[in-house]
């Protein structure tokens, strides 16, 4: 089973703000889902699941209030250079569709009421991502 913390979810929140490229399309604008990449990402599952098992162990843990708040510091820088290593690895990704398919703008999906070119496949495809089955009943 997966854990992904609501602020996990900020991990990507600057990820894909606006990307450059020349436009010969209609739609200009392409978009990328989060949440799937989210939740398919092995290396995105792995890094959450880690920062919430650390957390917890931290918090279980008989150090004093001052030893645990200095490994939750450690552990919160950890987070921001995950934070960057995951974002910097979508953008990438992103900046390579958009320059192969000649978009302008890629935005997330989860901010877009309608429109644009959905480029999730094409990123989840460089970052090695298969999506998974919805569990059979």
């Amino acid at each position: 089973m997966k854990h992904v913390t609501p602020a996990s979810g900020l991990i990507f929140c600057a990820a894909l703000a606006a990307l450059a490229g020349c436009s010969t399309q209609s739609t200009p604008i392409a978009t990328v889902d989060l949440s799937r990449i989210q939740a398919n990402w092995p290396k995105f599952i792995n890094y959450s699941n880690q920062l919430a098992s650390d957390t917890a162990a931290i918090n279980r843990s008989r150090a004093s209030a001052k030893d645990k708040q200095q490994q939750l510091g450690a552990l919160q820088q950890r987070y921001v250079e995950m934070q960057d290593e995951v974002s910097s690895d979508v953008r990438n990704a992103a900046q390579q569709v958009a320059d192969a398919k000649h978009f302008k703008l890629v935005v997330t999906r989860q901010y877009v009421g309608y429109g644009g070119t959905d480029i999730t496949a094409d990123v989840e495809s460089i970052l090695k991502i298969v999506e998974k089955s919805p569990p059979a009943h």
